[in-house]
């Protein structure tokens, strides 16, 4: 059995860090969530963190709050009972224009017209097929996969 060195333990506490503060994140996606909140929660600094959970997870900590709110947004405007508008506020976005340019660029469309199209597409599919057939993709993601 070898034993870690100081590096190595401090890169596994960072590691455990960053996945508590993605489970807060989708845990509290509505509530007010910025990245200095959340690097005073993992008694980080707010570049730090924000470095560290890029190369742990691929996008900075504010993208992944954003990304989880749209996915919930998504599934908001398909069941069709909320505006747009309040799906915006339901979800913790305060701007209804960030709301619908973040909406438009990971989902490739503006809210509204998802709302009209995907309204009861996924009726009757199990909530994590659901889930997993309409995740939002960012616009360039989209392009690498329709190329292949």
């Amino acid at each position: 059995m070898t034993s870690r060195t100081p590096a190595e333990q401090q890169h596994l506490r960072d590691l455990t860090r960053l996945r508590r503060v993605r489970d807060r994140i989708d845990r509290e996606y509505a509530q007010p969530l910025d990245v200095e909140a959340l690097a005073r929660g993992a008694h980080m600094s707010a570049g730090h963190l924000s470095r560290q959970f890029r190369l742990a997870y691929g996008e900075s900590p504010y993208s992944y709050v954003m990304t989880r709110r749209i996915e919930r947004a998504m599934a908001l405007l398909r069941r069709g009972d909320l505006s747009v508008t309040e799906v915006c506020y339901e979800v913790g976005c305060s701007s209804l224009g960030t709301f619908s340019t973040r909406f438009t660029e990971l989902v490739g469309m503006p809210p509204g017209a998802y709302r009209r199209r995907k309204a009861r597409a996924t009726e009757g599919m199990p909530p994590c097929v659901a889930k997993q057939v309409t995740k939002p993709m960012r616009n360039r993601d989209a392009l690498v996969a329709s190329r292949d």
